[in-house]
């Protein structure tokens, strides 16, 4: 006769509350108001006016930059910086492996080469193995802070410098992080940022750029917007103030309900922050000493924006159990956010590293690298578990529910072996 506490042999779930447990982005009356005032202004902004200016100016000043473009998506502006630093056929960037696809497939676009390097034990990358990947082609090197957790920008501005490359950053996890006190997005030449539903900072759909260089501004402009803004932006003296009517062909604007909704969005987001700031802490506190889940590592000079909590699962101190089977006891709890990240992973498990001819016909000679080229990637990824980090006082009962729930499966992982 089975006597085991766990809702997956029987037992009564930790959780009881019907989910969704975590929705995202938190809608507010002033969010409704700013998206039906600009449903009646405007519903397309071909120049830099209205809602996109202002929005643009309000990203600006919370960054501390000059210049900031918005787009369409995360992935159109990343494509954008791309093409704005220079990045052409047969250069090479260096992409962490371990990362959203998009960090990275922009560049194919562009004729360039993605050369993945391997990262750490934290999931970041790894600069030794970075270095054996640099070759007379190599322009730039991508710091992705990845779950809102800022990478080590100290030693990756040091790394940059040292070999001559361009620093660029893709913080689409990571709205609000700091490192040393300074914004992530602020370090290189120029950061990209998804504006995606679940991120942070959330226009629904949406992105941007930021940059303190003009002539990389001028450039973002005409690979994505062109016409009116550049005509209004790039000065007539500038070589290439000519192609500002049709720029590079590309039209990837921001829509305006989307620029009202996020601009709405950015005069809470430092408040959403400070309560994930102690939500996290709270659940990390509540896991530390859970067997089989390592909580991430927070530097002292690191400010995450916690746009997921990644955990570490440890098969080792729980008698082997398989992660799968350790997650299908934890949603039997009620615990249904914690999941396993998909999409983001190894690059080189996708069918489109390994063979981009099929898709690409520009690179029908290249064979990518293969399952197994990135050890410590695959090993990460295998090894994670992913939860939502909730932001409001209200919240606490749900966060501190999931963590018991993970600590209760873990205190009878026996049961399940």
């Amino acid at each position: 006769m089975n006597d085991s506490p766990l809702a997956l042999l029987g037992g009564e779930p930790a959780i009881a509350v019907p989910g969704p447990h975590f929705i995202w982005p938190p809608i507010a009356e002033t969010d409704r108001e700013a998206v039906a005032a600009q449903l009646e202004a405007a519903v397309s902004i071909p120049d830099r006016s209205g809602v996109v200016a202002n929005f643009e100016d309000a990203l600006a000043s919370y960054l501390g930059v000059r210049h900031v473009v918005t787009t369409c998506t995360g992935t159109a502006a990343l494509h954008s910086m791309y093409a704005a630093a220079g990045i052409g056929p047969g250069d090479e960037v260096i992409v962490p492996a371990l990362t959203f696809h998009a960090t990275a497939t922009p560049l194919f676009h562009l004729g360039a080469h993605p050369a993945l390097a391997d990262v750490d034990d934290r999931g970041q990358l790894d600069l030794d193995d970075a270095a054996h990947r640099i070759t007379a082609r190599t322009k730039a090197v991508v710091a992705v802070h990845l779950w809102g957790l800022p990478e080590d920008m100290d030693a990756l501005v040091s790394f940059a410098d040292e070999h001559g490359l361009t620093l660029l950053e893709d913080g689409s996890h990571a709205h609000g992080t700091t490192w040393d006190g300074q914004r992530t997005g602020t370090f290189g030449a120029a950061a990209a940022f998804s504006l995606n539903g679940p991120k942070p900072l959330s226009a629904g759909e949406g992105g941007f750029v930021a940059t303190d260089d003009s002539e990389l501004y001028y450039r973002v402009l005409l690979h994505g917007q062109y016409n009116k803004r550049c005509r209004r932006e790039i000065p007539a003296t500038h070589p290439l103030a000519r192609f500002a009517v049709t720029g590079m062909g590309l039209k990837l604007r921001i829509h305006p309900l989307a620029a009202a909704l996020a601009h709405a969005q950015l005069t809470r987001l430092d408040g959403y922050l400070a309560g994930r700031q102690a939500i996290a802490a709270r659940m990390c506190a509540a896991l530390d000493d859970v067997p089989g889940i390592r909580v991430p590592h927070v530097p002292v000079s690191a400010r995450p924006s916690w746009y997921a909590l990644p955990l570490r699962y440890e098969p080792a101190e729980l008698g082997g159990l398989p992660l799968q089977r350790f997650l299908d006891a934890v949603h039997a709890e009620g615990a249904a956010e914690v999941d396993r990240p998909g999409s983001t992973c190894p690059l080189n498990a996708h069918s489109l590293f390994q063979r981009p001819g099929a898709l690409l016909p520009g690179y029908a000679d290249r064979q990518g690298p293969a399952e197994g080229d990135f050890p410590a990637a695959e090993h990460v990824h295998a090894a994670t578990v992913k939860m939502p980090v909730w932001h409001r006082d209200q919240d606490i009962p749900l966060a501190d529910a999931y963590t018991a729930a993970i600590a209760k499966v873990a205190s009878h992982a026996k049961d399940l072996l």
